[in-house]
């Protein structure tokens, strides 16, 4: 019997032993104890990734639109607030799982206190919910939020395991801080969330991904913005042009510029409900169709008198518009006569648009590049490589996401501040192709 004993406590410890990025799906949602501190390293030791896992584990791409990092608060020691990183998931439309409301800062209300992992919602508090990945490794480096002179910043912390030269780096921040602690995070430019992949199945952890290696996001120089604005963009917030309408939610962000020179050129505009622009709020089939013809000049001052198509009553907003962008080329319906104007474009889709409506505005069908032809590392073999390489090369109206890294994420959902600044780019485009 004590034989029996022993055995199950060996097989108990031999359990326990399995670390946590080995788990199965069905685990990666728990709450575990903190990772043990390990031997302390060399002082020459090398930053240190989990190298043992890169042949298992890897990545997908995910849309962007369900997630939100939020930065809640967690324990008072010593009298300080301390806060922690919360990545929620809205999986279904309703019930709604969270809200934001204002900006500097962006208040987070959760609206579902008991998370329902069944189908609504997902949640992930501590590194075995989410864990960051960059330059194709998984890293040693845990998240951890830091109040810096009010703004609360995400950074990427090494562990000791990670080697005594390794260097905490941002990965994102708040624009203040929430009357209720809530506060929603702003990743910085490169920064994205994927699935984590074991053997080609999708488990349950959340990468915090990059595609730049340690040591080049170690050495980059990026300032933490004080206060107020979105610092999606990074670095010192670039004043809007004299003149131009200015959003609140635009401050800082990446195409800051482009998002108020498009509004000046009148083809896309904010919500006068509470005076946004919302860059990062994916676009419909119909949206973008209202930008392009919007900016080429030729909305139609009427309506229709018949449905363009099936799934476009000649009432809809955007009916004439859909309507006027078939006639010159710039759309077209599905293979089974819908349009579906309410569907999500992708970046490969806006793309398509954008060729169509520069060949459009320049009278061609050969867009003749004006600079460098940038080379993408993930659109070789898709349907749309070749349409982006030709809009890199035609006033750089095809570009990597967020003006970061070589990937262009073809299949990811566009976004309003990027679709702003590729149409602004294609309209202030000096080429006038004439292959005539």
């Amino acid at each position: 019997m004590k034989s029996f004993r022993l055995t199950i406590a060996a097989l108990a410890t031999a359990a326990i032993a399995t670390t946590a990025g080995n788990l199965p799906s069905a685990f990666a949602q728990m709450d575990t104890m903190p990772e043990p501190a390990p031997t302390e390293l060399p002082a020459d030791s090398p930053i240190e990734v989990q190298t043992d896992a890169s042949a298992t584990f890897g990545m997908n791409e995910t849309d962007q639109t369900p997630f939100i990092m939020v930065a809640q608060p967690t324990s008072r020691l010593g009298g300080k607030q301390r806060y922690g990183l919360m990545i929620i998931e809205q999986k279904r439309e309703e019930p709604l799982c969270y809200s934001t409301t204002g900006s500097s800062p962006t208040q987070v209300n959760i609206l579902l206190l008991n998370f329902d992992f069944s189908g609504i919602c997902g949640k992930s508090t501590d590194t075995n919910g989410y864990i960051i990945r960059a330059g194709g490794e998984d890293l040693k480096f845990d998240p951890v939020v830091e109040n810096e002179d009010g703004v609360l910043v995400l950074y990427a912390k090494p562990r000791r395991s990670a080697g005594s030269n390794a260097e905490k780096f941002i990965i994102g921040q708040t624009d203040g801080i929430a009357a209720n602690g809530f506060t929603q995070i702003f990743m910085k430019p490169g920064w994205r969330l994927a699935r984590q992949t074991f053997n080609d199945s999708v488990t349950g952890r959340t990468y915090i991904a990059n595609d730049m290696t340690v040591a080049q996001l170690s050495g980059q120089d990026v300032a933490i913005e004080p206060g107020g604005g979105d610092q999606s963009g990074g670095g010192v917030v670039t004043p809007p042009p004299s003149g131009a309408a200015s959003f609140p939610d635009v401050t800082g962000d990446t195409y800051a510029n482009e998002i108020n020179r498009a509004v000046q050129l009148g083809f896309i505009s904010g919500f006068a409900e509470d005076n946004t622009f919302r860059p990062r709020a994916s676009l419909t089939r119909e949206q973008l169709v209202s930008i392009a013809v919007e900016g080429l000049g030729v909305a139609p001052a009427s309506a229709v008198g018949a449905n363009p198509f099936p799934d476009v009553p000649a009432s809809r907003w955007s009916a004439a518009k859909i309507k006027t962008a078939q006639d010159l080329g710039i759309v077209s319906g599905y293979g089974d006569g819908s349009f579906r104007p309410t569907a999500e474009v992708t970046r490969a889709e806006l793309i398509a648009i954008m060729r169509r409506a520069a060949e459009y505005k320049n009278g061609t069908t050969t867009l003749v590049a004006n600079q460098p032809v940038d080379t993408f590392s993930d659109t070789n073999g898709h349907w749309a490589n070749d349409v982006i390489s030709n809009l890199s090369g035609f006033c750089g109206v095809a570009s990597p996401l967020n003006e970061t890294g070589t990937a262009f994420y073809p299949n990811q959902a566009a976004q309003r501040n990027y679709a702003a600044a590729a149409m602004v780019r294609l309209l202030d485009c000096t080429q006038t192709t004439a292959a005539q």
